[in-house]
């Protein structure tokens, strides 16, 4: 997806001040597809007991802000010192990343295989509490890099105030996007194939997202490819 990023951005080469705040739109608006953020959004959204379109664009957001958060204090720094993080630092950043796409994925084969897994039309009593376990791991997939090539691109804008805007911009629709994305990952949940095949699908979408996660950790240390 890198070369997408690029893609993207070579738009905003010597264009106007507009046209550089549209692709950081882009920008934030394809990021929120890395699939790492689909792994950990999906899984959260579906091993709540409470799967209703709302609900779930209210996790995806609150993910999204959460990520805006760390990815906005973490990116000022590049724009405005050119400072980075260690190498070592944002290996062990992405491997937490990891960690909760793992625990996720355990949460919800050990939810599904408990039964525990039901459908509902409005919001179970721990909702907030969801809502800020949600924001908690946003906040630690802000961290991780997979957001830093689009840094780096705007940090290519000459104008230090635009670059600025531009991370603001890249981070608020990042949150859009995922919110957009949860609650359409929620409405295909609720709706009546979902719910008569969601047996089969629960299960597979936990293994399949344990499985990025263990691979996700070897590709922050290099002992896998990561071609996205």
């Amino acid at each position: 997806m890198f070369g997408l990023d690029d893609a993207i951005a070579a738009l905003s080469d010597g264009a106007s001040i507009w046209i550089v705040l549209a692709v950081a739109v882009l920008l934030g608006l394809r990021h929120a597809s890395d699939p790492d953020h689909v792994a950990a959004v999906t899984t959260l959204v579906a091993s709540g007991r409470d799967r209703a379109v709302r609900r779930a664009a209210e996790l995806g957001v609150a993910w999204g802000l959460g990520h805006a958060l760390t990815l906005f204090a973490f990116g000022l720094p590049i724009l405005l010192l050119n400072a980075y993080l260690p190498e070592r630092v944002q290996q062990v950043a992405e491997t937490a990343i990891a960690l909760v796409i793992v625990y996720l994925a355990v949460r919800l084969l050990v939810r599904w295989h408990r039964g525990q897994l039901r459908f509902h039309a409005h919001p179970d009593a721990h909702g907030a509490r969801t809502r800020l376990g949600a924001f908690g791991i946003g906040l630690v997939h802000g961290m991780g890099g997979s957001a830093g090539v689009g840094v780096l691109l705007i940090a290519s804008v000459e104008s230090t105030t635009l670059a600025v805007l531009s991370l603001f911009i890249l981070a608020l629709f990042t949150a859009v996007s995922m919110g957009m994305l949860s609650g359409g990952f929620g409405a295909t949940l609720v709706s009546r194939p979902a719910r008569a095949a969601f047996g089969v699908v629960a299960p597979a979408l936990g293994v399949l997202s344990l499985t990025f996660g263990f691979w996700y950790a070897g590709a922050a240390w290099s002992l896998a490819p990561y071609p996205f």
